[in-house]
């Protein structure tokens, strides 16, 4: 954020609520001596929407917190930045994806960068920086982790999630902060921003979403469920994108041609709130007949996308499905074209056919591929041959590896 400032005109951190992302930048501003405004105020938001141009005058960095609740602020913001090119001249805030807002006047395209401000990765609750997209693709079929976490710990950590407010709270007093956010989100960013009507539906959605999590989104089956409309469904889906509670992980294929399944896979952004939405706790998914798998999943996934917000490696993330049911659970590829494919098993063994979709991706990709791993709640690395590896999840966290 610092280095946005020092050559961008306007800064927008976006993000899920109760992120950080107002902490942040009040704590940056108070360094440069910025004015502060927060436009979850009735009268400061009042006072923007009567008089936007003047609402935006300042000598100083402007930070303008939640500007997703008067949009017409960034056309005032706009004009003041086209006729003063300094940089660092406003931060901004927003808990909703502000260039998607239907109700925008304009854009600040080339004016503006865009932050995207997840909630705690695993590394930044323990203290230290993540670094495992780096180091896979450094060190590839060398990679090497041993780790004493245990797959409970894994439970833990995925019903905890990466909220700053549920990681602070007990068992019982965090499962009261999910449900009051997600209903929150729904009844106020989501209906409040918008002109949906079945609240109800909305709120059965996130939970057959959250079911979903790792999954294909289809969203035909959820409205067949739903007895909606795929297109209002799709709506809905794109909403909750906007708001930040689930993300589209896109399909992976290089050629046109090829059997890739195109469908995007789901996730929620939070897996504390995933669980939350299906009403499972530590002691539920340490059941035998839990559904572990698919939250573990997303858990992952979520996890590798936070990293690639900040990775020296400039990388993007994908799934991979074939019409034939083979398939890979995250596929990251940068921008030279290497691969590092991965899937996620919630047991502690790892089996040689827990690999096939990862070989079968090595026969297309050859030496692009930098190495195939299976994440597995285990203690140790093992090779399961050519650039084949079972790695400990905690490796995505935990910068003991060689």
């Amino acid at each position: 954020m610092v280095e946005a400032l020092a050559d961008t005109r306007v800064v927008l951190v976006n993000g899920a609520r109760q992120c950080g992302k107002s902490t942040l930048a009040g704590l940056l501003g108070r360094t440069r001596d910025a004015e502060l405004r927060t436009l979850d105020r009735a009268a400061t938001r009042e006072a923007a929407v009567f008089d936007p141009s003047t609402f935006v005058e300042s000598d100083r960095l402007l930070v303008i917190d939640e500007i997703q609740r008067v949009p017409e602020l960034l056309l005032a913001i706009k004009e003041r930045v086209d006729t003063d090119l300094r940089p660092g001249q406003f931060l901004l805030t927003g808990s909703a994806r502000v260039l998607g807002l239907r109700a925008l006047p304009d854009t600040l395209l080339g004016r503006m960068e865009t932050i995207e401000l997840w909630p705690l990765a695993q590394g930044e609750i323990e203290g230290e920086p993540d670094g495992f997209v780096d180091a896979i693709f450094e060190l590839g079929a060398g990679f090497r982790h041993r780790t004493a976490e245990t797959r409970s710990g894994y439970i833990d950590r995925i019903v905890r999630g990466g909220f700053p407010e549920a990681v602070a709270r007990t068992s019982r007093r965090r499962t009261r902060f999910f449900g009051n956010y997600l209903a929150d989100l729904v009844n106020r960013d989501v209906i409040q921003l918008t002109d949906v009507q079945r609240g109800a539906e909305l709120r059965t959605l996130t939970q057959l979403v959250a079911a979903r999590s790792g999954q294909l989104l289809v969203p035909g089956s959820l409205a067949g469920l739903l007895g909606l409309s795929q297109r209002t469904v799709e709506r809905y889906l794109t909403l909750l994108e906007e708001v930040f509670l689930i993300k589209r992980i896109p399909a992976w294929s290089r050629s046109p041609s090829a059997r890739a399944v195109r469908t995007p896979k789901v996730m929620y952004v939070d897996s504390g709130l995933a669980a939350s939405a299906l009403g499972h706790d530590e002691a539920s998914l340490r059941r035998v007949d839990a559904p572990l798998g698919g939250l573990l999943e997303g858990f992952v996934l979520s996890e590798l996308a936070r990293q690639l917000s900040w990775s020296t490696q400039l990388a993007d993330l994908f799934h991979y499905r074939t019409k034939d049911q083979v398939e890979v659970d995250a596929v990251i590829e940068n921008r030279r074209g290497q691969v590092v494919a991965i899937e996620v098993k919630s047991s502690t063994a790892v089996r040689g056919e827990d690999f096939a979709g990862l070989r079968h991706l090595y026969s297309r990709l050859g030496s692009d591929l930098v190495v195939g791993v299976v994440l597995y709640a285990g203690q140790e690395t093992l090779s399961f041959g050519d650039r084949m590896l079972a790695v400990p999840i905690s490796a995505l966290w935990e910068r003991r590896w060689t």
